[in-house]
């Protein structure tokens, strides 16, 4: 929109206003001159004849300065400003609040102008100025209110309304229930609450019936017709959102949820808010949490790059490092709209506070990635360029080589030479026993990282290894949402295939936390809680998004693919395992092996690679013996 418009559009919107205001301070003129009035005719029985001629006299005397004085008080009250679909119980304080001053204006004019007039005449005409100016300012919701209730009432009959019902009757639901009320663009109406609180059961909540507790909501979803559950307990835990949510998906209708309680505290309940459910909601845990004091030290006031930061795992490894006052924060990526993407979200965020730098280029490109450490020596490197789609590396395994594998290494060297302190490879638990391409060409990166860190003594190699993290780029959630979008049908790869998970903040958090652990050589492993058949998080989403599986949208097992396992693995067995302070990261320990020998055979394998050679897998196969190509364990 060009300034032209943007200009008029806002000249538009000042003229409503003053019009607004206008109406408004001729109606509060009005309510002025009617309510002493009216105070006289009560006071002499309600005959205008009765009224003595002196007093008419000094009300048509003082009635002008009265009325110039009330719209000087409600204007310095900001009684003009509202706006009067929201016109709410704020203002009504407010009303109060500027009466207190008229009634002492008042007072002080019938000295200073010698006003003689019975005591009746001040007491009814505030009386009844005062709710009048009230219902002049409420009129308009109230008329608002009705209009909508009629067009609900009439839109019910016709079968175009959905029926809600709200789980939870406390404030977040009250603001909920009035907003749907309120609301004639919404085709939806609240018929009944769930609250667990038995004392509430058989109360109403603005007129909505509080039915029973969440051991009723199957029933009562039947019950009352209900085609959408909106779940507003923004202070639940984890733990008892996953409980009614388990009760909701079984109803059949569509379930929403409030994302946070601090959306209460900030006034931002709204419909606008919610939000569909997602599995996360569904993990029943606590988020995990770190000691964000310790990774504030190591990142405050130094030089951190980050590889592939432009990706799911990389960008958000950009967001929390920005938070920590790093000296200076260094993207770099060769897929140039995702690194614009991340550089403009941090330049808004942090409006010239951020010394950031953005670069693209390829991790492959030894010249590029070693000048960039040279120029800018990092005290931190965190390597999230990688290539990690599954299926896709089994049919281009020479890539998956050249850019997991030959990158990691050039970017170690280069790290090494430059004299990064710590260097952090991000890996995967696909990298353990694997048995497809990624996986395996993430294990020689970790022997990479162990090998580099043997021979570089002044700078710290270490890797992070975790599993899924729910919603990012290739993962099976936004998938799956866009399959139910399309109406089916939905694909899993096995029934019983199990995944661990977490979200992409919690695992770039402990990844930071293992990152301040580290001392050389390690290989962090990050606890993802209990594993997630995917099948059942299929049709979870399936349910929570108002469908019955196999009814409604169909799930269809596809079969496994090239490499792809039942379920992943923590930990290969002679790596054991070690604790740190933080329960939630585990240490594996570095597998001893002849690193001349190692050396040699990445020589061989970058050569193998350049040529596209077609036994790269048993190349790759020599270097890793625990992977097994094409196994389905």
């Amino acid at each position: 929109m060009d300034k032209k418009t943007t200009s008029k559009n806002k000249r538009k919107i000042d003229m409503q206003w003053v019009t607004h205001s206008i109406v408004v301070m001729v109606a509060d003129v009005l309510v002025v001159l009617f309510s002493f009035f009216a105070a006289l005719w009560l006071r002499f029985d309600m005959h205008f004849d009765n009224i003595p001629g002196d007093y008419f006299a000094t009300y048509l005397r003082i009635i002008p300065i009265w009325c110039l004085i009330t719209l000087v008080v409600f204007f310095a009250f900001k009684l003009y400003h509202s706006i009067w679909t929201y016109v709410s119980i704020d203002e009504a304080f407010t009303m109060v609040k500027a009466y207190a001053v008229l009634v002492l204006c008042y007072v002080l004019s019938k000295f200073i102008l010698k006003i003689d007039m019975p005591r009746s005449f001040y007491f009814f005409g505030v009386f009844i100025a005062f709710f009048l100016h009230m219902f002049v300012r409420f009129s308009y919701r109230l008329l608002r209110y009705i209009t909508n209730r009629y067009v609900k009432i009439n839109e019910y009959k016709s079968g175009e309304v959905e029926n809600v019902m709200i789980v939870g009757g406390g404030s977040a639901g009250s603001v909920l229930i009035r907003d749907l009320n309120n609301d004639s663009h919404q085709n939806q109406r609240p018929v009944c609450i769930i609250d667990d609180n038995p004392t509430k059961i058989g109360r109403e909540l603005y007129g909505v019936p509080i039915v029973g507790t969440r051991d009723d909501i199957v029933a009562k979803a039947a019950e009352f017709n209900i085609g959408s559950i909106v779940l507003a307990i923004p202070a639940a835990s984890p733990k008892d959102r996953k409980a009614i949510l388990d009760i909701c998906k079984e109803t059949g209708a569509k379930v929403r949820i409030l994302p946070g309680v601090y959306q209460l505290a900030s006034g931002e309940v709204s419909v606008s808010r919610l939000k569909d459910v997602e599995l996360t909601d569904l993990l029943g845990r606590d988020p995990i949490e770190i000691d964000n004091n310790e990774v504030f030290k190591m990142l405050k006031g130094k030089t951190i790059l980050v590889t592939g930061g432009g990706g799911s795992i990389g960008s958000e490894l950009c967001r929390q490092i920005a938070e920590h006052q790093p000296k200076q924060l260094i993207i770099f990526d060769i897929y140039e709209n995702n690194a614009y993407d991340i550089q403009q979200e941090l330049v808004r965020k942090y409006q010239g506070g951020l010394d950031l730098v953005t670069l693209i280029g390829s991790v492959r490109n030894t010249h590029r990635i070693g000048s960039v450490m040279k120029k800018y020596k990092p005290d931190i490197v965190f390597h999230a360029a990688a290539h990690k789609h599954v299926p896709l590396m089994e049919d281009s395994p020479n890539e998956a080589i050249k850019n997991n594998v030959m990158g990691t290494y050039k970017t170690a060297q280069a790290a090494a030479e430059a004299g990064v302190k710590t260097f952090v490879l991000i890996s995967t638990d696909k990298a353990v026993n694997p048995t497809n391409l990624m996986g395996a060409s993430k294990r020689i990166c970790e022997m990479i990282i162990q090998m580099m860190n043997r021979r570089t003594p002044n700078t710290n190699f270490v890797a992070v290894r975790f599993g899924n993290v729910l919603g990012s780029n290739g993962s099976v959630i936004p998938l799956f949402k866009k399959q139910i979008a399309d109406g089916g049908p939905v694909t899993v790869t096995h029934k019983d295939i199990i995944r661990y998970f977490m979200t992409i903040p919690e695992a770039v958090s402990l990844v930071l936390q293992a990152s301040q652990y580290a001392r050389g050589g390690e290989i962090f492993v990050l606890d993802m809680g209990d594993p997630v058949r995917i099948d059942d998080m299929a049709r979870n989403l399936i349910k929570l998004s108002g469908f019955t599986p196999d009814v409604d949208i169909k799930v269809e097992y596809t079969g496994l693919r090239p490499g792809e396992k039942l379920y992943e693995e923590k930990l290969m067995d002679e790596e054991g395992m070690q604790t740190t302070e933080n329960k939630l990261i585990f240490i594996g320990k570095p597998i001893e092996m002849d690193d001349e020998w190692f050396e040699k055979k990445i020589a061989v394998l970058d050569i193998d690679s350049q040529e596209d050679d077609e036994n790269i897998k048993k190349y790759v196969q020599e270097i890793v013996p625990t992977y097994k190509p094409g196994s389905m364990s």
